[in-house]
């Protein structure tokens, strides 16, 4: 009569099925949580980047009895060669000696006070856009040193 094929049992389309709707289910939670990883990996970096320029402008004032007018006076001591890690320069501003209209430059919070006194210092962070205003949306996700170097993080959390 008819025997059954023991060894050569196989899944069936319905198992099948079940299995790559779970592998889909845990890729469609995974890939977000990877990137949220990545994009706190990268802002932790830039924070890290921001207070190691931040060094080279205090040891450059030590130096120099005043702060850089610009990056480049203190370019082969800074990090990933003055890059964020989106690419970008980093946006650096003596404020205390950069002459008439620098006011008007300055990075302010939401109630328009100037979040610095001596120089503002930041980065784009991952849109690559800004406002002068913290709390516009554009600024978000920036990397900024605030309160003269009391406050390093994203302007979300200032």
């Amino acid at each position: 009569m008819y025997r059954k094929n023991r060894g050569g049992q196989g899944f069936t389309l319905m198992e099948m099925l079940l299995a790559v709707a779970i592998m889909a289910v845990l890729t469609a939670i995974a890939i977000p949580a990877y990137n949220g990883y990545i994009d706190k990996s990268k802002n932790d970096l830039a924070i890290s980047y921001l207070l190691a320029i931040q060094t080279e402008i205090e040891r450059y004032y030590t130096r120099e009895f005043h702060y850089p007018n610009a990056l480049s006076d203190i370019t082969s001591a800074l990090p990933n060669n003055g890059k964020d890690p989106w690419g970008r320069d980093y946006v650096y501003l003596n404020i205390i000696e950069g002459g008439p209209g620098t006011m008007g430059s300055v990075r302010k919070d939401h109630a328009l006070n100037p979040i610095n006194t001596k120089y503002d210092l930041y980065s784009l962070g991952k849109n690559g856009v800004t406002k002068k205003q913290i709390s516009q949306k554009d600024s978000l996700d920036d990397i900024i040193l605030a309160r003269d170097g009391g406050f390093v993080g994203l302007a979300a959390d200032f």
